[in-house]
């Protein structure tokens, strides 16, 4: 089972999403305080359609998420590269911060795949998340919000 965590007793509003985790160790692994956030327990496929930036949890109403649909586009390398950027600017800030953590090599090593990513060898425009590029290609694919 998937989880969705959301900031607490916020329901009905929009964009209070907090992180996502794919299974239970995921959850139990992200630095949080757990009964400080609302917890919800969802199906892997929204679990992937979120990972994958094909929807996105708009907010909840007691246990049930409203997804809303994403569309992702980079016109050129300049925006693709500024999305990666900000990603890895976080992963950075995780692992320098985090050099214990079970989960640090994930990271690390996905931060090193952003890094290595060949953007001239990507066709523009790229109508897809940078997330779904990669699961298309058989790659480890990571969404911001699973970082812990």
């Amino acid at each position: 089972m998937a989880y969705f965590i959301f900031a607490k007793d916020l329901d009905n509003v929009i964009g209070t999403i907090y992180r996502i985790a794919e299974n239970e160790s995921d959850l139990n692994n992200l630095n949080i305080n757990k009964p400080d956030y609302k917890i919800i327990e969802d199906s892997q496929i929204n679990f992937n359609l979120v990972k994958f930036r094909n929807k996105f949890p708009n907010k909840y109403n007691n246990n049930i998420i409203n997804y809303i649909d994403e569309s992702f586009s980079f016109l050129n390398k300049k925006q693709l590269n500024n999305y990666i950027n900000d990603f890895k600017n976080q992963i950075k800030q995780f692992t320098d911060n985090n050099p214990n953590h079970p989960l640090f090599n994930t990271w690390n090593n996905y931060y090193s795949q952003l890094n290595n990513l060949n953007l001239d060898s990507i066709t523009y425009p790229l109508n897809k998340s940078l997330e779904q590029y990669f699961d298309d290609l058989e790659q480890p694919s990571l969404n911001i919000l699973q970082l812990p």
